[in-house]
């Protein structure tokens, strides 16, 4: 609790309800058929739960100062009907008065809202969308098990201008099998097209025990080509930067002012709570996650308890390695005095290779260094 008023301060709202689950899925979201009709599985019964843990986060940081950001993702945010997932934003201000200017997000699926629901939101103080496009290539959208169809995503844009958000971010995946570097070009493309104010543009990873791995393993798809991918990257970097964007984390360009605030606050090791089953938080050096499930969630907190399943508290030297770990991804860069003297040394060699440029007492990754971020990351710590 040092210092808690001094340092900005993000809310996580995890809700966990997915319509289906995507195939490369792995995070932590349950399709109705997954949860059944057993007590503390509904959204009745989520709902409930998050408030009694945003109750539970005010008592424990009663200091706290005014939220920067809110950020609803998941699963699915918009499975909730509009009115409760606008509800559940004004349970926050009741707890935790926004600061002004505030970043508000909710992440939504094309086929999840219509020109109403989103008439709600930003009527209840939600100013930035963000939409999980893709593909506009229907035949990647079947690999990816992804629902809608890719004029779908052109008219929630609109729509969601028309509402009024401030800001709008499209989420496109690339290098999935069967998918070409024309498909791939023909989505940045399209994207472009909605003059987005931010593009999230993720490779894809198949992840052990997915339903995508599944098939891969066996043999129905190809696995994935990391070359291929590379060339996807290198394609987003030069096609959004023509139109105008500019890559300020390894995986995300904008517009100028349009940085995902939230996301900055991971990145730059600010204190954030997490609300719902699996989430985390983190405040000052102490990180926990609560309980997966949302039945095991919800019943923590109808029983008066904490839904945390563990935590940790990160030593000086975990919180400064994490700080090279996740700066150095940003533009901006990592200033140079956070790394130790044998790091220091390590420098000439990943500039001399063209993996990052030091200037201003800052080290920033190039573009082929993006490329290669995890590595050129690792080769530098000790």
């Amino acid at each position: 609790m040092a210092g808690i008023g001094g340092r900005p301060l993000s809310l996580y709202v995890h809700v966990p309800f997915c319509a289906v689950r995507c195939g490369y899925c792995d995070f932590n979201t349950y399709t109705a058929a997954e949860l059944g009709a057993a007590p503390g599985s509904s959204q009745d019964a989520y709902l409930a739960a998050a408030r009694a843990e945003l109750d539970l986060a005010r008592r424990v940081l009663p200091g706290a100062p005014r939220l920067q950001s809110v950020f609803f993702g998941g699963g699915t945010p918009t499975m909730l009907p509009a009115a409760e997932l606008a509800g559940l934003l004004g349970a926050v201000r009741e707890r935790f008065p926004l600061a002004t200017g505030a970043e508000v997000t909710t992440e939504a699926n094309p086929e999840s809202v219509d020109r109403g629901y989103l008439d709600t939101l930003v009527a209840a103080g939600f100013n930035r969308l963000s939409l999980g496009m893709q593909s506009a290539r229907p035949g990647v959208l079947a690999v990816l098990d992804r629902r809608h169809t890719p004029g779908r995503v052109q008219q929630v844009v609109g729509w969601a201008r028309e509402a009024g958000f401030d800001s709008v971010s499209l989420d496109l995946i690339y290098g999935s099998p069967t998918e070409t570097l024309a498909d791939w070009d023909a989505s940045l493309a399209a994207a472009i097209a909605l003059q987005p104010d931010h593009v999230s543009a993720y490779s894809l990873i198949v992840e052990p025990g997915t339903r995508l791995a599944a098939r891969i393993g066996r043999g129905e798809l190809p696995g994935i080509d990391e070359d291929a991918q590379a060339d996807c990257y290198q394609l987003a970097e030069s096609v959004l930067v023509a139109a105008g964007y500019t890559a300020y984390e390894v995986s995300n360009w904008s517009r100028p002012g349009h940085e995902s605030r939230h996301n900055l606050a991971y990145w730059l090791g600010h204190d954030w709570w997490g609300i719902g089953p699996g989430a985390h938080s983190h405040v000052n050096g102490v990180r926990w996650w609560n309980l997966r499930h949302p039945r095991a969630y919800s019943s923590r907190l109808a029983g008066g308890d904490s839904p945390a399943q563990a935590r940790e508290v990160l030593t000086p030297e975990e919180r400064r390695t994490e700080r090279v770990l996740l700066e150095l991804r940003l533009g901006s860069g990592l200033p140079v005095e956070v790394l130790t003297a044998s790091e220091l040394r390590r420098v000439p060699a990943a500039v001399a290779a063209g993996l990052v440029t030091e200037t201003g007492r800052r080290l920033r990754l190039t573009l082929a260094g993006r490329l290669l971020a995890d590595a050129v990351i690792r080769d530098l710590l000790d």
